[in-house]
């Protein structure tokens, strides 16, 4: 079970860090720094160093400054194309090799692709849709969202993982059901 929690929190970790590069790195290094609920083995224990933590705070507070100015939060999107998936990778081994002994190269490679392909759902499908039917207007509002839920997923990722697992079963039936009723729709059958 321990195994399975670990590797549900490092998916979870891994898909905030998508969203946001530094918020989940920031959540996993101030648990670690101050309680006891996660142990990071080495390397990944400078995550709980405390010039670590301040870097990293700072390092969320640039990105969610730049990510609400329009045409900044474009260049900073493609900043965040190498950083994201670079901060999935190293917190889902960093989470990942809390509990089990994946292999870190795997766990590197699993952070990666999570956290690039939530990057490349926001960066190429989300975000240019809500630029084009909203005139930009609607880029703020929906970074807001993104930040929080980067960080209501990363605390509940490194806290209380098996929820991690029941928003994924909950939002894959919402995704199947929405696109069985569309294909019915397009059939004509309603």
């Amino acid at each position: 079970m321990d195994a399975l929690l670990g590797i549900l929190s490092a998916f979870g970790l891994s898909a905030s860090a998508g969203l946001n590069a530094y918020i989940p790195l920031l959540i996993v290094g101030v648990i670690a720094h101050y309680t006891d609920l996660i142990k990071l083995n080495p390397p990944f224990d400078l995550l709980a160093n405390p010039w670590v933590l301040i870097v990293l705070g700072l390092l969320v507070i640039v990105e969610m400054v730049a990510d609400k100015v329009p045409a900044v939060n474009h260049i900073n999107d493609v900043i965040q194309t190498v950083i994201r998936p670079a901060a999935g990778a190293i917190i889902f081994a960093a989470s990942a090799n809390v509990i089990t002994d994946v292999n870190p190269v795997l766990a590197l490679i699993l952070g990666l692709l999570v956290a690039g392909g939530v990057h490349t759902v926001k960066a190429v499908a989300v975000r240019p849709a809500v630029t084009a039917t909203t005139g930009g207007a609607g880029n703020v509002p929906v970074s807001i969202a993104e930040d929080v839920i980067a960080t209501i997923l990363s605390i509940l990722a490194a806290v209380i993982p098996i929820l991690v697992a029941a928003f994924v079963i909950l939002l894959l039936s919402l995704v199947i059901w929405w696109m069985w009723k569309r294909a019915r729709r397009s059939q004509g059958r309603v």
